[in-house]
């Protein structure tokens, strides 16, 4: 067929409600066709065939409309059963416009549950099945049956503990804001709070103390409730306290004030309103969950997986004391230039440890089904694999460099040219020595990458196994009969009798000083010996630098392996920040992934991207089987996205100049303003979007076209922002900021609250993704060409920003609004330096009303600063400017005081951060693996150990952020340069 689009793609792209002819196959054979409208739900779809075959012959065959479901080709063409009939024809995307009406079999109720779960991972289940992988439908199986039984036993819950699961509090890392504990140490200060009772009208002004529990709250609540409406006595224990229009509820024992929507009224002089709600109401919500769950449950066996068979005529691993080998049979699908040779490298790893000499098989010539038909021996015994060795392949093309004159004594070069590679592992999912033949998909090779083999890359096929190429393999039957990795009790067992250590003084110094470099994961030998016979005084007195004794395990000796894991299995509980480190790919060995997911749990992906789809779409499934309650919300925003990707694309492929008029004249459509109105926001799913704005909604200029959505949050008239972006990638700047959020609570921890602004930002799909809007706040750049008459001096006015201040706070609102610019200045200048935030122009970084200072947009990060024709455009440490300081110093050139406060307080935020170095190395080491075009190595999280100096004194890592925050200073001149520069080419004024 020649290029271009077939089917209904274009009808259904667009966006007016013009009718479309449909077709329609019923059972009986009868065919029908009539209009239907592109926004018309399935169900009532199904009415209108109901309604047009009543006068044709057979109808009375049909029956109940419910016994049948349509079925469509759709746009991936594939046969769907569209049991979710609330969708519409539009959303369905049928690739033509055909229905047929097919009687409906097995069970509905899981059907219709499947086909959302579906809908919501953007995976269909049936791509699980397809696999036929035995270790997927064991886990799918397990799972779910473990889901459902976990779902079960929460809907039986005491209300109070249902609460702390579906409705976790959400508090401050601090219990009062700074500022606020200091007036109330002098005075007891109390603040008004407006309490509401649920189901009523009535409120009342209550006086509370902060630092009072929910409880002492409701109780005067309830006493001034019985005092103006006498009526049966009633406790406190029966109630909450939910936050006004929001899903944020007020309970427990913490103080008041550590309630992040509490200590949010504090700090902004706010009176907070809540509501009283009777335990009554939050039964009827939780049996609503629960016949949701019973319906799903009931409606299939609950029978379970059998147990895996009992290992029969199995040997030891131990006891084989043979080489390891496979043997590579033959490519297929390789593509590669004539005259090169093709060659496979293969190497056994455990983690990112290299086990024995890499292998290389022999030259063949360039086909299609290059055959090799080869042994491959690897230097290690069979008893010496570790559990989570993995296989890794690389396939390259070698050619052969121009040839020297003769007479040159040195040979002719060969260059490697890099084609494919893939990774499997050499046990499988039950702990088995694979055999046999396996045909490994695999995945193209990075073409400017030194290293063939990717160690780190997944084990998972390449998914597209018509294109991509193939290594056949096979694992030997090295026994007649399965050979089993020793589980961890044999393991324990086999523990040989630990020898008796006399710890010399010396011995013990020099582990100290090893232990002591917290940079170091790099070992002499003798550093390695010396850890290795000291493990148990490792464990004893260094227990949380368990990760620097597994480096220097041997994992291909398995009696070392038997040592460590019975160490492993006394080892103290570490801390979160150490335990992070766990997670990276240097450590797969089971045991040590068990001990470490005992210490924390999370779990974070992509589901486009094919190396991990699989994986996460698993661990998606598992996640609805066990929360169907959620998919109704879920599907709601994933509903809502769908139409402002719609909206996106309809603004960005305009065919004239599109305006913000015919943005706001598409979202009035009912299928727009119903999709997109009564929901949770993805943002913040305690905030609810109840009604979108349409008159307040734009979209901003810049090359993406983001749309900007205004909604009714229905809470005392708030309105919420958010703004969706199609076709920036989102993730580094929700990494960014996590990190932020991280910096602020560990400041907030030791008693410094830098008014951090970490912005709400959701990455939702590729290169797809919401962002929250601050409100009243504004660019550096809007305010200073806003003051000047030239967009060329506009960045040299250091009035501009004082003045905009004083304009937003007049009188003794301006000295608060200075001190919020201090503190939130000096945390950003320090967040900026450690992270190596780069292009900070005047367009990225903002300033709100009340003098809080923020920045934006986090594409540049570690050190990764932009270029101009080879110049670094950008040539200081964080950006700190003569402007911001005029500010800081209250416009008095003279105040000192002011400035060396606000240095005191970067000085103090820097040292608590270097004291934390540690976690934020670990944070981004377990992103490498994300594919974040900044983060792709170990080199670059190397610039994160300078900026925190690690491995350097306190002393040492202040004496050198001094001297960058006086160079900061220094060179500002060049910052306002940039910004002028940035100034002419792009004026934002109306």
């Amino acid at each position: 067929m020649p290029p271009g689009k077939y089917g209904m793609q274009e009808e259904w792209e667009k966006e007016w409600d013009q009718q479309i002819g449909m077709e329609f196959l019923l059972p009986t054979g009868i065919y029908l066709k009539f209009p239907v409208s592109p926004n018309d739900t399935i169900k009532s779809i199904k009415k209108m065939v109901w309604k047009n075959a009543s006068s044709e012959a057979l109808f009375s065959a049909l029956g109940d409309p419910e016994a049948y479901v349509f079925t469509c080709i759709n746009q991936t063409a594939e046969r769907e059963e569209l049991e979710e009939e609330s969708r519409r024809i539009r959303d369905v995307r049928p690739f033509m416009c055909v229905l047929r009406l097919v009687a409906r079999e097995g069970d509905r109720v899981e059907k219709l549950t499947n086909t959302q779960i579906s809908l919501l991972i953007g995976k269909g289940l049936h791509e699980f099945e397809a696999q036929k992988n035995h270790e997927v439908n064991e886990f799918r199986a397990k799972m779910r049956a473990f889901c459902e039984e976990t779902a079960q036993e929460r809907q039986m819950l005491p209300w109070q503990q249902w609460m702390e699961y579906s409705f976790p509090c959400e508090l401050e890392p601090c219990c009062s804001p700074c500022g606020f504990g200091r007036v109330k140490s002098k005075n007891k200060k109390k603040i008004f709070i407006n309490v509401k009772f649920d189901a009523c009208d009535e409120s009342f002004m209550v006086q509370q103390d902060p630092q009072d529990l929910p409880v002492a709250l409701m109780r005067s609540a309830l006493k001034k409730k019985a005092a103006v409406f006498p009526t049966l006595r009633q406790e406190p224990q029966d109630y909450t306290l939910q936050v006004n229009g929001r899903w944020e509820f007020i309970y427990g024992k913490h103080p008041m004030c550590q309630f992040k929507y509490i200590f949010s009224c504090l700090r902004n002089g706010e009176n907070p309103y809540l509501t009283m709600v009777h335990h009554s109401a939050i039964h009827k919500y939780q049996e609503e969950q629960g016949r949701m769950c019973s319906q799903l449950y009931k409606s299939r066996s609950l029978s379970r997986p059998p147990p895996l068979p009992l290992k029969k005529n199995t040997s030891s691993l131990w006891s084989i004391r043979e080489p390891f080998y496979i043997h590579l049979l033959q490519g297929s699908r390789v593509n590669a230039g004539e005259g090169m040779k093709l060659v496979v490298q293969a190497g056994l790893f455990h983690g990112s440890e290299l086990l024995c000499k890499v292998m290389t098989t022999s030259e063949v010539s360039v086909c299609s089904e290059p055959l090799w038909d080869q042994k491959l021996e690897f230097d290690i015994n069979v008893a010496d694999l570790p559990r989570m060795s993995r296989l890794c392949f690389a396939l390259y093309a070698v050619i052969e460099k121009a040839k020297k004159p003769r007479g040159t004594k040195k040979k002719n070069k060969k260059a490697d040219c890099p084609i494919a590679w893939v990774n499997t592992m050499v046990f499988d999912y039950k702990d088995q020595l694979k055999t046999g033949e396996f045909l490994l998909s695999t995945w193209p090779s990075v073409p400017d990458k030194s290293d063939l083999l990717n160690p780190m890359g997944t084990v998972e096929k390449n998914p597209n196994v018509d294109s991509a190429a193939g290594l056949l393999i096979r694992f030997p039957n090295i026994r007649p009969h399965p050979l089993y990795y020793p589980p961890l009790d044999k393991l324990l067992l086999a523990e040989h009798l630990l020898l008796e250590i006399c710890f010399a003084l010396l011995q013990y110094l020099k582990l100290k000083e090893i232990m002591d470099n917290k940079n170091s994961t790099e070992f002499f030998e003798d550093e390695k010996e010396l850890l290795w016979k000291l493990r148990t005084e490792v464990r004893d007195r260094f227990h949380e630098s368990l990760s620097k004794l597994l480096l220097v395990t041997k994992w291909n000796r398995h009696e070392d392996v038997v040592q460590m894991v019975s160490l492993l299995r006394n080892w103290p509980d570490l801390p979160a920040i150490h335990a992070l480190e766990l997670l990276d790919y240097s450590f797969p060995d089971p045991a040590v992934r068990s001990f470490t997911i005992a210490c924390l749990r999370k779990l974070r992906s992509e589901i486009h991207v094919a190396s991990v789809s699989l994986r996460f779409g698993l661990i998606l499934e598992a996640y609805c089987r066990g929360n169907i309650h959620h998919i109704r919300l879920l599907t709601k925003q994933n509903e809502a996205l769908g139409k402002m990707k719609a909206l996106s694309d309809f603004v960005k492929s305009g065919s004239q100049k599109m305006t913000a008029d015919d943005l706001k004249l598409c979202i009035r459509q009912e299928s727009y303003l119903e999709a997109l109105s009564d929901l949770l926001s993805p943002l913040n799913p305690s905030i609810s979007l109840a009604d979108i704005c349409a008159d307040k909604c734009r979209f901003m200029n810049s090359k993406m076209k983001p749309l900007w959505l205004m909604y009714n949050s229905g809470a005392q008239g708030d309105t919420v922002g958010i703004i969706f972006k199609n076709g920036d990638d989102l993730r580094q700047d929700m990494l960014t900021l996590q990190m932020i959020q991280l910096m602020e609570n560990l400041w907030k921890r030791e008693g410094l609250d830098l008014r951090m602004l970490p912005y709400g930002c959701l990455s939702t799909g590729n290169k797809m993704g919401l962002i929250e809007v601050v409100k009243n706040s504004d660019t550096i750049a809007n305010i200073q060409r806003n003051s000047s008459n030239s967009a060329a001096t506009a960045a040299f006015n250091k009035d501009a920003l004082l003045n905009w201040l004083k304009s937003k706070n007049p009188e003794d609102k301006l000295d608060p609004a200075i001190e919020e610019f201090t503190l939130s200045c000096a945390g950003y200048c320090v967040a900026t330096y450690v992270l190596g935030i780069g292009d900070r122009h005047n367009d990225n970084i903002m300033i709100r009303e009340t003098g809080q200072l923020f920045h934006i947009d986090f594409g540049h990060i570690l050190g990764n600063f932009k270029r101009k024709l080879g110049i670094n455009r950008e040539r200081v440490p964080f950006i700190l400017t003569y402007d911001f300081v005029h500010v800081i110093q209250q416009g008095r050139t003279n105040n000192s005081e002011k400035f060396e406060r606000f240095r005191e307080y970067c000085e103090r935020a820097y040292k608590i951060l270097c004291r934390n170095a540690m976690l934020f190395v670990n944070l981004f080491a377990m992103m490498k693996a994300a594919g974040l075009p900044e983060l792709t190595s170990f080199k670059d999280i190397q610039y994160l150990k300078d900026s925190l100096a690690l491995g350097k004194s306190e002393e040492e890592a202040l004496k050198n952020f001094k001297v960058k925050f006086n160079e900061a200073l220094r060179e500002s001149w060049k910052t306002k340069v940039n910004w002028m520069m940035h100034s002419l080419a792009k004026d934002n004024r109306p």
